[in-house]
Formats: structure tokens, C-alpha cells, sequence
């Protein structure tokens, strides 16, 4: 593809009513920032730095920016990094989902705005890549990915840990009472010890993982944990590549095809990936144009087994499935069940990128074959039925088997506070077989929080109960395990059927079924629904704009106006025989 729009600084000039004036003045300025006519003559790659003291899994990341500029600067570009705002997972309030789509808009408006001819955009934090992806998904130049990789594991007590699924895995045993307070503490010092992101299958090495198969990164990407030098290697062959891109560009619109998403989902099953990928790719999805929907997720799961051996669906960590070949080396063992003809930024199609791909090695059981899975297929399953009846999701492949049917009796908290106050209270009337039910925690009701895997009631825990059926409007960590229901359509903020749920009530879970019920008659749910009151809408700002325009989890919940303007329906269905 070429074009003959202007470009490198040329681009975009600023509007002074003199384009001239504008040219001469851009001049001027990056004269005085000391470019010259040489440097200003060469394709600009812009790369957006997510730096913050506010986001320590990105505290490696001015060294990976430096390894991009390299390989910009090594293939006759000008690399020019400019900042967005981090979204860092454990420091935000409420959650950093509230804030992903306005990461969104601003960094496609900032790609759009500023002059460059391609752009890196460098995260790595749960919510920065999916943001990243969303934006690149209008971009008028081309746009690759780069994380900044995953910690390094570390050991407490003699065991290997790495955050987070062993941070709540001992959490819970603090409340538990099998680790007292000194112990806890020493645990927290040694469970993320180096930069990077979490070294589990979380929502970030998902989404790494899911932006390497997407081919918006380019191959072997995904998995190089944040201290090493494979992870610097990999950003400077990314700075290389953008200057490539830049004199012949392909767009993210060209790779963000209905191809793309299935093997995207297919990697999503087979590595018992994070729930909040779902409420992501259909986003970015819907943002792209290619026809992704709820039922895909199941319909893809239902045939693709688990073959990596994982936390939390397994016993590994990121460097190990790194150390096995990564994603390239998935994607082999996965090679009768992708599209092999998409074509992603490296240029060249899947399948001619897997012919120079060997078979998972025998030394290794991080990445399993199809014929000797770690699990069978259905990692991840989507739920409906009355109390939820445009879907919910639910991680069986770390959930317990023996709750995957179950029916007890509703125990309902109105809010993650409402539930912070009472789990623990020993007034509350609460059983090993009791359903917790959270409500007023989706996208309206408050930003969408990862506060749907409640924690055991201290008193059930001290007992020996280790897992409950949870069910919520809200999502839960990538890092998370149990038998919990979430992202519940519609949410009970918007008059979603959680919102009439009552203490007592029977709620049926029978995940071989793809059900989700309330057991409650019709009559009766009609006239709690005449006394429902309507949301509270915030008084102004971006919460106030989020809470007017957020889609519903079955969507995506992305603005309602960012979606692209095509459908293309049944884009996922089966090809037909040749």
C-alpha cells in the first residue's frame, strides 16, 4: 500500500490559517529541539511511553523504549516518544477499567493529532494493551504493539510464587488463620520483585498473548519476561519493523480481520486465558468491524482443549511457557484449528510463519499438543438465562467441579463496600451452599470493578471451605480462581435481573447447560421490578460521560459511539468447505 499524503512532519499541520506559516513554525520549534533537515526527512515512528511512578509493572520500561528508538534509529526512521496517561491496576480507584476507554481516546486522537507515519504503542498493565488495541483499530497509519513483559518468579518460604494467583491464594490463607501477620507481610515482599507485569495467565499476559496472535505484535513478543535481554531484543526488531511499516504501511483495519479473532479466541480457550479478554476482544471487535459476539467465545471454547499449564488454570508461570517457545510454538501445536491465511504486521501469513516453527519440545509440559491436552476443551463458557439474559462468563477451567451444578440459596451484598462490611460479619446468614450474589458493580453502576471473586467468608474459610458459586454485574482478576459468574447482562444498574434478586432466593448454576437461573416466579419478579429505582448518573466529567455512553459486558462496554459503522454479522461462522 502507498500513499501520497504528506508525511514525517509534513503531516497534520497545526491550523493557523497559513499553512506555510504552519510549516515554517513547526520548522522553528524542532530546530530549536535540535532536529535538522536530515533528521525531519526521515519516517517518523511515534512511540507512546506509559511510564509512571503510579504503575510499577511499567518501572523497565524507559530501557524497552530506549531498545525501540535503536531500532527505529537502525532502520533510517526518527523515533519521537510522546507520553499517555498508565493505567496501573493496583493504584487506581475505583478500577482501572473505569478509565480504559478514555486511555482509548486518547491515544487515538493523539496518533491522529501529532505527525508520524507509524506508531509503537508500548503497555503492558491489564487494562493499557486493550486500550492500545481499541485505539489502533481507526488508525490511519500503522501501529504496532509492544509490552513491556512479565516479572520473574521468586520463592517464599522455599516455594516458587509469583504474583497475583499466589498473592490471593495466601491472602486467603491469612484469612483463613493459617498465616499470621508476620508471615503474611514477608510474603508480601516476595511475591513481585522485578519489574513487569503479572507473571501468571492474567488479564496482562493474556492480552500480550492475545495481541501477538491478533498480529499486531510482531512474532515471539508476548512472553520475554520485562528484566531480560530477549525482551529488549524483541523491542528493537519492533522499532525496525515500524520504519518499515511507515514507508509501506498496512493498517491495523487490515489485520484486525474476522481471521484474526478466531485464532485470537482459540488462544484465549487453550490457555484458560483471563475472562476480562472476552469483555475486551469484543471491543476491540466491535471497534474493528469484525463481527465478534458473545456466543463465539463459547462456540470456539466448547471445541479447543487447554494446553498450557498455567497458573491460575495450571502450575507455571510466563517464563516458562517463554522458555517452552511462547506463542509461536501455541500456535504450532494449535495449527489444524487456525486460519492460517491472516496476515499480520510481521508480513507474511500465519501459516508460512509456522512452517519454520518446530512442534512443543519433550523436554518441556508448559505447552501440551492437541493429543495430550492439559484439559479438555471449554476452559472458558458462557452462561444466560434469567438472571442473566444477554450472557455471563465463567473460567471453568479454575473453577471446582463439583459446583459447576449446583443451586443454594442467594446471600446479596449491593456493592463491593456492602460486601466488604458484611462477608465477615457473623450475623450474616451464610453456608458452604450459599450463592453470593454481588450487584451494582457493572460498567454503570461503578466502572466495572475486578470485585466478582469475593472473597470466602472468614468463617467458611476457617472451616476448611475453600471455593462458593459467585455471581455479578462486575469481573474478576486474570489471576483469579473459583466457581464465580461474572460480567451479567445486563447489569443490575440498568434494571439487569441481579437487581431483584432477594436474600433466599434459589439461584440454579448448571454449567453443562450454559445456565444462570433465579428461581423465582414471574409474578413476583414483576413486582420487584415496579420498585427498582432508576441509576444514579454522575454529576460531571468523564465519569458522567462513561456512565451516559458505556455499552453493556455483552458489547464490550466501550462507548456507545466508538463502535465502527459496518457489521458484519456472522464473520466467525465456519469457513466453507473447499
Amino acid at each position: 500500500m502507498t500513499t501520497n499524503k504528506p508525511t514525517g512532519a509534513a503531516r497534520g499541520m497545526t491550523a493557523y490559517g497559513d499553512v506555510g506559516f504552519s510549516r515554517f513554525l513547526r520548522g522553528a520549534f524542532l530546530s530549536g529541539a535540535g532536529f535538522d533537515s536530515d533528521d525531519l526527512d526521515r519516517p517518523i515512528v511515534g512511540i507512546a511511553d506509559l511510564t509512571s511512578d503510579f504503575n510499577p509493572c511499567h518501572r523497565g520500561m524507559p530501557g524497552l523504549i530506549d531498545s525501540i528508538k535503536r531500532g527505529v534509529a537502525e532502520a533510517g526512521g526518527l523515533p519521537m516518544v510522546f507520553p499517555t496517561m498508565s493505567l496501573g491496576e493496583t493504584l487506581l480507584s475505583p478500577t482501572s477499567m473505569l478509565f480504559r476507554n478514555l486511555l482509548a481516546m486518547e491515544t487515538e486522537e493523539l496518533v491522529r493529532a501529532q505527525p508520524m507515519d507509524a506508531a509503537v504503542l508500548v503497555g503492558g498493565c491489564d487494562k493499557t494493551v486493550p486500550a492500545q488495541l481499541m485505539a489502533a483499530a481507526s488508525s490511519s497509519v500503522p501501529v504496532l504493539i509492544e509490552v513491556t513483559g512479565p516479572m520473574l518468579t521468586n520463592t517464599f518460604e522455599g516455594e516458587r510464587v509469583g504474583a497475583c494467583t499466589d498473592c490471593r491464594r495466601l491472602w486467603g490463607k491469612f484469612r483463613s488463620g493459617e498465616m499470621d501477620e508476620q508471615r503474611i507481610r514477608e510474603a508480601e515482599g516476595a511475591l513481585a520483585t522485578t519489574s513487569g507485569t503479572c507473571m501468571v495467565m492474567g488479564t496482562a499476559s493474556t492480552m500480550a498473548t492475545m495481541a501477538e496472535t491478533l498480529g499486531m505484535m510482531l512474532p515471539g513478543g508476548a512472553t520475554p519476561p520485562s528484566p531480560t535481554g530477549d525482551r529488549l531484543r524483541h523491542g528493537v526488531r519492533t522499532g525496525r519493523r515500524a520504519v518499515e511499516l511507515a514507508r509501506e504501511p498496512v493498517l491495523p483495519r487490515e489485520v484486525l480481520t474476522p481471521d484474526a479473532f478466531h485464532n485470537a479466541l482459540r488462544v484465549l480457550a487453550a490457555v484458560g486465558g483471563s475472562t476480562n479478554a472476552i469483555v475486551h476482544l469484543l471491543a476491540i471487535s466491535r471497534r474493528a468491524g469484525a463481527g465478534v459476539t458473545l456466543q463465539d467465545f463459547d462456540d470456539i471454547a466448547r471445541e479447543t482443549p487447554l494446553l498450557v499449564d498455567l497458573k491460575p488454570s495450571g502450575r507455571g508461570y510466563m517464563e516458562d511457557l517463554h522458555r517452552a517457545g511462547g506463542v509461536p510454538v501455541l500456535l504450532r501445536a494449535l495449527r489444524p484449528l487456525l486460519r492460517l491465511e491472516h496476515r499480520g504486521l510481521a508480513g507474511r501469513s500465519l501459516g508460512d510463519l509456522l512452517d519454520e516453527v518446530p512442534d512443543p519440545a519433550p523436554w518441556q509440559s508448559t505447552i501440551r499438543s492437541l493429543d495430550d491436552p492439559l484439559g479438555p476443551p471449554g476452559a472458558l463458557a458462557v452462561v444466560s438465562g434469567s438472571l442473566a439474559p444477554q450472557g455471563a462468563v465463567i473460567k471453568v477451567s479454575a473453577a471446582t467441579g463439583s459446583l459447576l451444578q449446583h443451586t443454594g440459596p442467594a446471600v446479596v451484598f449491593d456493592s463491593p463496600e456492602d460486601a466488604a462490611q458484611r462477608l465477615d460479619d457473623p450475623g450474616t446468614n451464610v453456608t458452604a451452599d450459599s450463592v453470593l450474589v454481588l450487584r451494582n458493580a457493572g460498567p454503570v453502576g461503578a466502572g466495572m470493578p475486578e470485585a466478582g471473586s469475593l472473597p470466602i467468608p472468614r468463617r467458611l474459610a476457617a472451616e476448611g471451605v475453600t471455593d462458593m458459586v459467585r455471581v455479578s454485574d462486575a469481573r474478576m482478576s486474570g489471576t483469579s480462581y473459583g466457581t464465580v459468574v461474572l460480567h451479567c447482562s445486563p447489569e443490575s444498574a440498568v434494571g439487569g435481573p441481579l437487581g431483584l434478586v432477594r436474600d433466599g432466593d434459589l439461584v440454579r448454576l448448571d454449567v453443562e447447560q450454559r445456565r444462570i437461573d433465579l428461581l423465582v416466579d414471574e409474578a413476583e419478579l414483576a413486582r420487584r421490578r415496579a420498585d427498582q429505582p432508576a441509576p444514579e448518573v454522575p454529576a460531571r466529567g468523564w465519569r458522567r460521560l462513561y456512565a451516559e455512553t458505556v455499552t453493556q459486558a455483552h458489547l464490550g462496554a466501550d462507548l456507545d459511539f466508538m463502535a465502527h459503522d459496518e457489521d458484519r454479522g456472522d464473520a466467525l461462522q465456519p469457513e466453507p468447505p473447499r
